[in-house]
């Protein structure tokens, strides 16, 4: 398993003037999700981006570790937030019981279907016996959506809503709560949308 080498370059030449398209407040979800946690929870933070929802964590006092897989990604949100965010792809995730949550927003649906399990795997792995997870998704469309790129040439998974959740629960997760709505990404696209809170078993 490899993260996609399109999906990572897209974001290394795009991350000066993606980063200035989203504004500075967090994603909607954070805060519902940081309810859930023991005041100073250690949290994985997958995918960080600029660092916008990382810095909303540290302001909230929890114990953050921030990572991307995209190096100008990590840059980004060290001179922007100040946020000590490390490179690390999704198949290099090779914690053990070491964090209460782990918050991927708008990052693993670029994870490709038949590799998903492994990193879930990872994730379940990487929480501690009764640790919490939080991913959003782009779904698919029709019966049979199939993934594929998307119009700025990122892979996307595009799943359905019943195939994510059987997926969570295969990895050995509870799904405890998820969000069907409609929302538009980077790329300028509509679509529906599933936000999905877990916990590991």
């Amino acid at each position: 398993m490899s993260t996609d080498p399109a999906t990572i370059a897209y974001y290394q030449a795009a991350a000066p003037r993606y980063t200035l398209s989203f504004g500075q407040a967090p994603s909607r979800h954070l805060d519902c999700f940081l309810d859930r946690l023991e005041p100073g929870a250690r949290v994985l933070e997958l995918g960080c981006g600029a660092g916008r929802d990382s810095a909303r964590i540290l302001e909230r006092g929890f114990d953050l570790d921030a990572t991307d897989g995209t190096p100008a990604m990590a840059a980004k949100a060290r001179e922007r937030w100040d946020i000590p965010a490390r490179v690390m792809r999704f198949e290099d995730l090779d914690a053990i019981g070491a964090y209460d949550a782990v918050w991927a927003h708008a990052c693993l649906l670029h994870v490709a279907r038949r590799d998903l399990p492994s990193v879930l795997s990872a994730i379940h792995r990487a929480l501690r016996p009764g640790g919490w997870h939080f991913a959003n998704y782009k779904l698919g469309e029709g019966p049979d959506p199939q993934e594929g790129r998307d119009p700025l040439g990122r892979l996307t998974n595009l799943p359905t809503a019943d195939w994510l959740d059987n997926v969570y629960r295969g990895a050995g997760f509870a799904v405890e709560h998820t969000e069907r709505y409609r929302g538009e990404g980077a790329d300028g696209v509509v679509r529906d949308w599933y936000a999905l809170t877990a916990r590991r078993r």
